[in-house]
């Protein structure tokens, strides 16, 4: 024999067998079944569409809904028990007295048909609807229901429900039952489902396991003492549990969670929606992406160096009269504007997140701010117009980029927004909040000049990573390169933007060969795929263990073997 005990208060658990309220849920199911499973036309769109299995089991095989339960708060049965003269006064003792209406008003009337020239006591139920019957009603509750009021009329149905899918059947197939039986429709038309946010070993936060974590102690910081303080203060474990918990925190934070603001937690959580339906927070990625908000401080920093304090943003800007890097970045900016709307649209949220971080990193910092310094070295007048296109178009890629940003990391993109230059005689928005989202500008589409920029950026990739084979001397030294090019194509590119491959890949000279021409001795060379129209040479500075570099080349030509 086991004695059940609580969790909580450590009272002996009797049970005791009691009549209970129960809903035939069998017509409400097929409509909430056809609501998301109908072919033709769904009413309702579960987002992923894994759920939909999971909705159509659930919906087939679904028992009777016990309704009723007995504890001390909730919302109680609208159910009267009437006691008849000189019939046992026990409550429910006769399954045929029961009453039901909105009020006792209605549960009169409504024995007064029963029970037609008999006197009786009408006594409430004492029993209360289960938390979800209550929850399931909150579509229209909220709205005024059951009046016929403007708002239900105006919002209901809404849009969106945003949930995760472990109250999927406990709350949202409640809602659309209850929803589609009083309301006349669904209550909402798409559904999406986030995954669950669990521990680094997948197991569900909880403080009956002791390994739940505060939001808070992520975006403010605290440390290990403080992590055992609260288990000790506001945990239920028993010690044993608790001494287990207490170990946990120590592997997991020995040194405390580090301050990560709330910017960085949630752009890592949008991240992890990629994971299927659990989420393994790793507290390391959220300090990496406070770092790169740190990133975007520099950003914008070293950005208004470039501009200056008395720089006006140009009312319009004409793609076909900017450089070359210019073009680029904005053509870009278009693809990472396109592809964070279409995800958005379609609730791909991470995806979103990483083309908006994508372009951030590995274009616009890494590239663009690069590759435009030699315009802004000593105000050189032969680089005075490309100067002033490079700020206009600086300007215009932090303004589109900041509010491209601003959903997944709010407080920085408000921040840095408000420190950017307006426009002459325009009126700004109060606050980034409430500035218009990014939208594609056909105009900034320019495909070729994209393809030059990947040729370009191979070159500067292959240069990097022959680089990376010296020692550490000659790592730091600006070195000649060679670029011998198989087409006339590569050519004409290489030799056009040798100021972009010199300045990103940090060379002394750039000499552009064709394949008729001789390299000269004393180079190393990165192994090419076939596929590519050039080759890429560097020039040592010292003399070339030759017996080394071919080791090299043949270890690297065994592994493509």
């Amino acid at each position: 024999m086991r004695l059940g005990i609580c969790s909580r208060t450590r009272d002996v658990v009797e049970p005791l067998l009691k009549p209970q309220w129960y809903v035939n849920c069998k017509s409400m199911a097929e409509q909430a079944l056809d609501a998301v499973t109908d072919g033709a036309s769904p009413k309702i769109e579960i987002i992923p569409k894994q759920y939909v299995a999971e909705w159509k089991r659930w919906f087939e095989n679904i028992p009777d809904w016990c309704i009723s339960r007995q504890i001390g708060w909730g919302h109680r049965v609208p159910a009267w028990y009437a006691v008849l003269k000189d019939e046992r006064k026990e409550l429910g003792a006769y399954n045929d007295h029961w009453v039901v209406g909105r009020n006792k008003a209605e549960a009169t009337e409504e024995a007064n048909k029963i029970f037609s020239g008999k006197e009786f006591d009408l006594h409430k139920d004492p029993d209360v609807l289960d938390t979800w019957f209550s929850s399931g009603l909150f579509p229209l509750s909220v709205l005024g229901w059951p009046n016929d009021t403007k708002d239900l009329r105006a919002f209901y149905s809404t849009s969106v429900l945003e949930t995760g899918p472990d109250i999927l059947f406990l709350w949202v197939a409640r809602m659309v039952m209850l929803g589609m039986k009083l309301g006349g429709d669904v209550p909402f038309r798409k559904v999406y489902l986030h995954p669950m946010i669990c521990d680094a070993r997948g197991r569900e936060m909880s403080k009956l396991l002791g390994n739940a974590i505060d939001p808070l102690e992520v975006i403010n910081g605290i440390e290990l003492k403080g992590l055992h303080k609260k288990l000790d203060d506001e945990s239920s474990l028993d010690k044993n549990e608790l001494e287990i918990a207490k170990e946990d925190y120590v592997k997991d934070f020995p040194d405390g969670i580090p301050e990560c603001g709330a910017d960085a937690l949630r752009f890592a959580l949008v991240s992890y929606t990629a994971q299927s339906d659990k989420i393994k927070l790793d507290i390391q990625k959220v300090v990496e992406y406070r770092q790169w908000c740190n990133k975007l401080w520099d950003a914008i920093r070293f950005s208004m160096t470039k501009l200056g304090e008395d720089y006006i943003p140009p009312e319009e800007i004409i793609p076909a009269t900017l450089p070359f890097s210019c073009k680029w970045i904005l053509s870009v900016l278009n693809k990472a504007i396109s592809k964070t709307i279409v995800s958005l649209d379609s609730y791909e949220f991470s995806d979103a997140a990483t083309a908006v971080y994508s372009w951030w990193q590995f274009q616009l910092c890494d590239v663009f701010m690069e590759v435009i310094k030699p315009y802004f070295t000593g105000n050189d007048p032969a680089y005075a117009s490309e100067r002033k296109h490079a700020q206009d178009t600086l300007w215009l890629c932090l303004d589109n980029g900041l509010r491209l940003l601003h959903p997944f990391m709010p407080f920085v993109t408000e921040e840095l927004w408000q420190r950017l230059p307006s426009k002459k005689d325009s009126v700004r928005k109060e606050s980034i909040v409430i500035s218009e989202y990014p939208s594609t500008v056909e105009s900034w589409n320019i495909d070729a000049v994209e393809l030059e920029m990947d040729l370009i950026q191979f070159v500067v990739k292959s240069l990097r990573s022959l680089r990376a084979q010296l020692g550490p001397n000659e790592k730091c030294e600006r070195l000649a390169a060679f670029v011998v090019c198989l087409t006339s194509d590569a050519w004409n590119t290489i030799k056009k933007h040798e100021l972009e491959v010199s300045t990103l890949a940090t060379l002394s000279s750039l000499h552009v060969l064709s394949k008729k021409d001789d390299v000269p001795v004393g180079c190393i060379l990165d192994t090419l795929n076939e596929s590519e129209s050039v080759s890429v040479f560097l020039k040592l500075k010292g003399v070339v263990n030759v017996e080394a570099e071919f080791e090299k080349l043949n270890k690297k030509m065994d592994i493509l073997i």
